[in-house]
């Protein structure tokens, strides 16, 4: 009965639906493995050239970086009341936080490279980017940078 036409009541036909298209898939890792050929963030990248490869673990290393200087940089004017500084400082939260989830995404690989990669770039960036007032207390922060330190 499977892919043969069949007779409605009121006796029109329908057609049987189209076969299934066979892609190749990537084996989807739900542990941590190592290897070059991943797939990073977007579908068929960074594929299986080495070189690809590199440039992806590259790309997240930046990111986590980046991540760390935004959390602790001053982009803002001295904070002023008012809406405009409210939207500016909410503006920046998002941009962190877009940046901080796709690099959660990254890591969702499963890929060992990747995961190093974002543990170096989020210490470097702290190393590159701390000040010693953030070791002091939980507002401390408020001196420190434009907005405040991303909890779990």
């Amino acid at each position: 009965m499977d892919g043969m036409n069949t007779t409605h009541m009121n006796g029109t036909t329908a057609a049987a639906p189209p076969p299934p298209h066979h892609h190749k898939m990537m084996m989807t890792h739900m542990t941590f493995f190592w290897g070059t050929k991943a797939e990073i963030l977007f579908s068929g990248w960074p594929g299986t050239r080495t070189g690809m490869y590199a440039l992806a673990i590259i790309f997240v290393f930046v990111l986590c970086v980046l991540v760390e200087w935004i959390s602790h940089s001053h982009l803002l004017p001295p904070a002023k009341p008012g809406v405009a500084a409210g939207i500016l400082r909410s503006l920046l939260h998002a941009v962190r936080m877009g940046l901080a989830y796709l690099a959660m995404l990254a890591l969702m690989s499963f890929n060992g490279g990747v995961f190093l990669a974002a543990v170096a770039g989020h210490a470097v960036g702290f190393l590159a980017f701390s000040k010693p007032e953030e070791a002091g207390g939980p507002y401390a922060w408020k001196a420190a940078s434009d907005l405040p330190p991303m909890s779990c």
